[in-house]
């Protein structure tokens, strides 16, 4: 796939007009944003997300149409799963309801960031070092195994290392002070607990991109399609925070629904490598079929999560219906 120099400056600019927008609405009115208004963003971004496939389905063919599609559909599943965290980091924190917006674009835009510099690092090793293949693919394996063992446990927010390094070492105050990082003290300059939310952001960002990049460069290879996949995945997940957060503890069996994709396409990627090192009994796996499995992965999932969560819910109030109450007939 031949991506010219004009195009990928078209391509970028535009994601940033519309970080900048995003910017430009949280600017404006610091809030939560409504069911109706975050519904409409979602679908305005999925439909974007779309049409771009169906540009690339008349442009460049149906290989790399199925490529994006397949590549957008894991990428945004993880982000779903990765919002859990998000939330975890927010309550963790006590992140004021009304600069929440801002520190989600901020996420956002660093997980942007980090993805892109992960995206141009993949692609350069697997143009130099073929055998990258095996490598993503075990890695794939192995965080699907660390999903099923430990995706139905009782998950908390771990500060990882550079977090507490930044909490021990830097001064900040108690309270927040607006979305400022820094405030002036009796005369000392003081970080606030904005900065704290801030490296627990970038850093989480961090490790989800390397659960990310490995996945979809198993779907694709093409460094253009691995990165507006992910960036049309990034899109509105600011909005898709306040849609579905009451509905990520009800996908009790997403987890295992990601660990199942992320283990298709481990394999795949082992399969595909072993398949040009010229091992033929390994087969080529088509994208149409990798598609299908994604797409009929997450539907499964979805549906048997919603279903549990309903018979749940009905199994907690059976103890109330049994209670008997007293007879409004009167005793003889």
């Amino acid at each position: 796939m031949i991506i010219s120099t004009g195009v990928w400056i078209v391509t970028i600019a535009a994601f940033l007009a519309v970080l900048a927008f995003d910017f430009y609405l949280v600017a404006r009115n610091p809030r939560d944003p409504s069911m109706r208004e975050s519904t409409i963003w979602v679908v305005v971004y999925v439909a974007l997300a779309i049409a771009f496939g169906f540009g690339l389905l008349a442009f460049a063919g149906p290989q790399f149409s199925g490529e994006f599609f397949a590549g957008w559909i894991t990428e945004y599943s993880l982000s779903v799963d990765n919002l859990f965290i998000f939330v975890l980091i927010m309550s963790r924190f006590a992140v004021p309801r009304d600069l929440r917006q801002k520190v989600l674009l901020i996420g956002i835009v660093l997980a942007l960031v980090l993805r892109g510099i992960f995206i141009a690092l993949g692609a350069e090793a697997i143009s130099r070092f073929d055998w990258m293949f095996y490598l993503f693919g075990a890695f794939l394996i192995y965080t699907a195994y660390k999903l099923i063992r430990h995706g139905d446990e009782d998950e908390e927010f771990q500060e990882n290392r550079a977090l507490r390094f930044v909490r021990r070492v830097v001064p900040s105050t108690d309270q927040y002070v607006g979305a400022r990082l820094t405030t002036m003290v009796n005369g000392r300059r003081l970080f606030t607990p904005m900065l704290i939310v801030m490296v627990a952001i970038g850093t989480t960002d961090l490790l989800f991109a390397l659960d990310s990049i490995p996945a979809i460069f198993g779907l694709t290879q093409e460094p253009y399609l691995v990165f507006t996949a992910n960036a049309f995945a990034l899109m509105g997940l600011r909005q898709l925070f306040f849609l579905i957060g009451g509905l990520l503890d009800r996908l009790v069996y997403l987890s295992k629904g990601l660990a199942f994709i992320l283990a298709f396409i481990g394999v795949k990627l082992i399969l595909e490598a072993m398949h040009h090192h010229g091992v033929a009994w390994a087969p080529e796996v088509p994208i149409l079929v990798s598609l299908a499995v994604i797409v009929g992965t997450l539907a499964v999932t979805t549906v048997a999560s919603l279903v549990k969560s309903r018979r749940d819910a009905a199994t907690e109030k059976t103890p109330g219906d049994e209670l008997t109450e007293p007879s409004s007939h009167p005793s003889n």
